[in-house]
């Protein structure tokens, strides 16, 4: 019995729940309480930039301020919504809550589970046409459930109480976002198999040290799948050290039905593969610093002795600079910003730039098809929800001074709100950058030189999906253009081998991966983040238009050179126009246009995405996992507005069969030029892992851009001053006597 107790609290720290910052509470039925107890503190997060709990809620949160206090966070339980796509308040899940366990399609079942409550945002023409001080649309939330092995789609109207059931469910396949109780409970299952306790004992592990991981089995159109979902438990031994992911029990895997708490199976394929024995894997700093001081540089932080320039107001709104958007957290999507605007130098005019961007879906799969890891292919956002597995950010560390922080307010499986406290926080960034420059050449005898400084917003969330770590970044830069930035960082999923040296290997055996340490293999394996991006540009009817780079040669006679480079524009007509693969050696530009708004000299006013550093996927497109992941299949897709088509893996993404997917609402092939329309990108990351990712990874980041292009009237930032000496603070040097 001490063991699984000591298995259970494992469980539920790495299942992206802090155990020591969020206490899981059931409630009472009554919806007027709420839990949210939250222990977490920081000398440079204080009260200053956590609004206090009364019964008036303020409405402006001031810029943040240095403080030495300890936290104090905010006490949700008295917030109102102030604008249209505000989160749902403590009060609205409580009152949701009380909704649904009314209602007969609930009281009828002795359990179910709410698998999501999140605000069902209102049409957009009424938040567009939606201004401070007017009445709040109709506040509704949508709901997935799962009541008797079924998958629903429900809609909450909190102003009637009206529940309304989508049939949608019954139409596509898949189930909703695993809640993170359903995770959590069926570790529980495996221990009461005898088999597999006797598995544990016989490769040498203490009950005491097992640690295990709920992961998500994929979809291979296999009998045992049918009409029931299914998870996978792999484990691992923690003797020794924090880092148990290095130390797996290979090959041992238990498949488990969900909704009735069963082993349907356990495969054991390792019997002859030692665990490997985790020296120095151990990466927190109490331990490494027995090694000894390993300090690189001297301590630096960014000082603004009159505070940050930007202000939340109502809790959502930010504004900084000539930037405003409303910004919250969310169970599926992490970060989601909203009604994008920037403000026109020339006019003072706030232009609208994006109604609507997040990270859609992610897609991990590895890449080793033996039994313990061929569904290891994880669609991150649909099947654990990137933003339940947001980490609670470090002060100073993740975020600097003067950082603001919000919290995610979420529903448990009961529809009980929690705290998920610190998820997301805004800050100016300044490294040094330059945001332009000129210095005349001496040969013009014109003595001149003017440079001015690039200060950035960013807004930041880490979300935890038990070993990686995903960095989500947006920035806000002053001359228009926003990047979205994604890095990764946490410990590799990796393999027992074996092997100790790779002298041992066979010249003809492939290990799948690299041998990072002794028994230790990391594997090959992708990453793909999908952003959906509704781009407003000056309104909602916008055009997609392909820039093609084409190389063009010169007539004889016509010029001493024999080619140039020349632009060739094509407006997309329909979404199969606009399902783009990128190719180096045929590049292009790709804008999004509003053809009605033209500049002074006669432009089409547009943004651009500019493509970083990326990968595509080169699985077979009738792979089962990348059937389900086909939105990889192109890294630019373009899509009618539609408000259903949100998720790039569809709705009910778990052990779904790519039935609701991007790649199927394009190939519907709809009109697109001059509508309103939704951008998608996919960045990627193809993963060899090496020494060096071992046994924690250095972040590694790539982006894309949206960039202004004849946007405005000329550089936006010209009037931008330069830096003077006595503007800056003085910071006095530490006596290193």
């Amino acid at each position: 019995m001490e063991s699984r107790k000591s298995l259970q609290f494992l469980v539920l720290s790495i299942c992206v729940t802090l155990v020591l910052v969020v206490t899981w509470v059931h409630l009472p039925s009554s919806p007027n309480k709420v839990f949210l107890d939250c222990t977490l503190s920081s000398a440079w997060c204080s009260s200053k930039n956590r609004i206090q709990s009364s019964t008036k809620p303020n409405n402006l949160i001031k810029k943040p301020q240095q403080s030495s206090s300890t936290t104090q966070h905010q006490q949700h339980d008295s917030d109102v919504p102030h604008h249209p796509l505000d989160p749902l308040t403590v009060q609205e899940f409580n009152k949701i809550h009380a909704i649904l366990a009314a209602h007969p399609f609930f009281e009828s079942v002795s359990k179910y589970t709410l698998n999501t409550v999140s605000l069902e945002e209102p049409d957009k023409e009424l938040v567009i046409k939606w201004k401070r001080g007017d009445p709040l649309p109709a506040r509704k939330a949508s709901v997935t459930a799962m009541v008797k092995g079924k998958s629903h789609f429900l809609t909450v109207d909190l102003n009637t109480d009206e529940v309304s059931i989508d049939e949608k469910s019954s139409v596509v396949s898949g189930y909703p976002t695993m809640a993170m109780e359903e995770m959590v409970g069926v570790l529980d299952v495996p221990l009461k198999s005898i088999e597999f306790n006797r598995t544990i004992s016989q490769r040498g592990v203490n009950m005491g040290d097992l640690a295990c991981l709920p992961i998500s089995s994929g979809w291979y159109d296999l009998a045992v799948e049918e009409n029931r979902r299914l998870i996978k438990v792999q484990c691992y031994s923690k003797k020794d050290t924090v880092n148990f992911y290095m130390k797996p029990i290979e090959g041992l895997t238990v498949l488990v039905d969900m909704d009735k708490k069963e082993v349907v199976s356990i495969s054991d394929n390792g019997r002859d593969i030692p665990i490997a024995n985790g020296i120095n894997t151990d990466y927190r700093y109490s331990v490494q610093k027995l090694n000894g001081d390993f300090r690189l540089f001297n301590p630096i932080s960014l000082e603004q002795p009159k505070g940050p320039s930007f202000t939340v107001e109502d809790g959502h709104l930010v504004k900084w600079a000539n930037w405003e958007f409303h910004l919250k957290a969310d169970a599926r999507a992490g970060i989601i910003i909203s009604q994008v605007k920037v403000r026109d130098p020339e006019t003072s005019e706030l232009r609208s730039v994006m109604y609507k961007g997040f990270t859609s879906e992610l897609f991990v799969p590895y890449m080793d098809p033996t039994d313990a890891w061929y569904f290891k292919t994880y669609m991150d956002a649909g099947e654990y929800g990137f933003g339940l597995q947001a980490m609670p950010l470090d002060p100073l560390n993740d975020c600097p001074r003067n950082a603001y922080y919000m919290d995610g307010v979420f529903a448990a499986a009961d529809g009980t709100p929690y705290l998920q406290p610190n998820m997301i926080c805004v800050f100016e960034s300044y490294a040094g950058d330059i945001a332009w420059r000129h210095s005349e050449c001496p040969i013009t005898d014109l003595k001149v030189t003017e440079v001015r400084p690039k200060v950035n917003l960013v807004v930041r969330m880490a979300a935890a999906v038990a070993n990686y770590d995903y960095i989500i970044d947006w920035e806000f830069q002053t001359d228009g253009l926003i990047r979205a930035k994604v890095g990764l960082s946490g410990i590799l999923m990796v393999k027992g081998t074996t092997y100790d040296h790779m002298n041992q290997v066979p010249s003809q055996e492939y290990l799948y991966g690299t041998l990072l340490s002794e028994n230790i293999i990391g594997v090959i394996h992708d990453h793909f983040i999908t952003y959906y991006l509704d781009l407003d540009v000056d309104g909602s009817d916008n055009s997609f238009m392909k820039v093609n780079i084409k190389k063009q040669e010169t007539l004889p006679g016509e010029s001493p050179r024999k080619s140039y480079l020349k632009a060739v524009k094509n407006v997309a007509k329909t979404e199969k126009d606009a399902q783009i693969k990128l190719k180096l050696y045929d590049p292009s530009e790709f804008h999004m246009i509003n053809p009605s708004k033209k500049t002074r000299v006669g432009n089409p006013v547009g943004y651009k995405v500019v493509p970083s550093g990326t990968a595509a996927s080169l699985l077979d497109p009738e792979d089962p996992p990348q059937k389900r992941a086909a939105f990889t299949n192109n890294q630019i897709w373009v899509t009618p507005y539609n408000k259903s088509e949100q998720w790039a893996g569809g709705l009910f993404v778990y052990q779904s069969e790519g039935d609701d997917t991007l790649q199927v609402w394009s190939n519907r092939d709809r009109p697109i030029e001059n509508k309103d329309i939704v951008l998608w990108y996919t960045l990627g990351f193809h993963h060899i892992p090496c020494q060096e990712d071992y046994p924690i990874m250095p972040t590694v980041s790539s982006s894309f851009d949206l960039k202004p292009v004849n946007f405005f009237e000329r550089n936006p930032i010209l009037k931008l001053p330069p830096n003077f000496k006595d503007d800056l603070p003085v910071c006095k040097a530490h006596d290193s006597s």
